[in-house]
């Protein structure tokens, strides 16, 4: 992310007594994320009909060229972004174009994915927009379509990824094992050694989405917990993800901070730096009247 200031727009607004705007034609009229108090719940489907009322936005999308491994090619132009807030948690919806579902990750294939960041203390200036700085770390939440396809029931079997495989043999499927025993089980974590050391990213999953926390380029970790929820689903052009999480420590009503947006086209042979992103963007969370 260029530490320039893009003119990027995302105002939001109340999806309820404002006019209805059509998600095919958003309108572009502020120059900062306007977040706008809702009595409401917050919705947490991207496809809601109430976020049809909600003004949507156009987000330019940059290459990340900054640090290695950089991504030159533009792959993503956009993303349009509504937002929400109930005052504890802002729910922001990203819908971006990709002719692609990519979500199922395999050796030299990469799936889909969207973050949105903001930084960890609320200050008159933010800190390097490329995930944050050694002493002034930034918030990232990051939703992978992999994920939410194991949170909308897929398995992480061989069978599940390759239905068409037959192994020959699977040594915790052992006619020695009872099924569903202590002993199978110890079993099947011998022969899934990332999720018997409990690596987050070995499934299954709660939540299609993870709290990160950065302190500059090569320095992303998971945050202590993730307290962040979201939902994604392909639509048709591409993809519609709703990410809620609460609102910075510091950031009370009538103040500003800064947000970015990143996305990530599998298909693309994007991951990890290599993705597509925006600056530093306004962030207004309004008052409530």
């Amino acid at each position: 992310m260029k530490s320039s200031r893009f003119s990027f727009v995302a105002s939001v607004a109340i999806a309820v007594g404002l006019p209805a705007c059509s998600p095919s034609h958003p309108t572009l009229a502020s120059v900062e994320v306007l977040v706008q108090p809702s009595a409401a719940e917050l919705p947490d489907d991207p496809i809601d009909a109430r976020w049809n009322s909600v003004a949507a936005f156009h987000a330019a999308l940059i290459p990340q060229d900054m640090v290695e491994p950089r991504q030159l090619q533009l792959s993503t132009r956009e993303v349009q972004v509504r937002a929400l807030s109930d005052g504890a948690r802002i729910a922001f919806r990203l819908e971006w174009t990709d002719a692609t579902n990519d979500d199922m990750p395999m050796p030299a294939a990469f799936t889909d994915a969207c973050a949105i960041q903001l930084p960890a203390a609320i200050s008159a200036d933010v800190p390097a927009p490329q995930m944050g700085e050694p002493d002034r770390p930034v918030e990232i939440t990051l939703w992978r379509a992999s994920w939410q396809a194991m949170v909308d029931g897929r398995g992480d079997t061989i069978q599940d990824i390759h239905p068409n495989a037959v192994p020959d043999h699977y040594p915790f499927e052992a006619a020695s094992f009872e099924p569903g025993s202590d002993a199978q089980r110890a079993a099947q974590l011998r022969y899934a050694p990332a999720r018997a050391l409990d690596n987050p990213m070995a499934g299954p999953r709660a939540q299609p989405v993870e709290d990160l926390v950065g302190h500059g380029p090569g320095t992303l970790a998971p945050a202590l917990t993730t307290s962040s929820t979201g939902r994604g689903k392909r639509i048709a052009n591409g993809w519609a993800v709703v990410v809620t999480r609460r609102v910075p420590d510091g950031l009370v009503s009538g103040n500003r901070t800064q947000v970015a947006f990143a996305i990530w086209e599998g298909g693309s042979q994007e991951v990890g730096a290599r993705k597509m992103r925006t600056g530093w963007t306004p962030l207004l969370l309004e008052v409530k009247p």
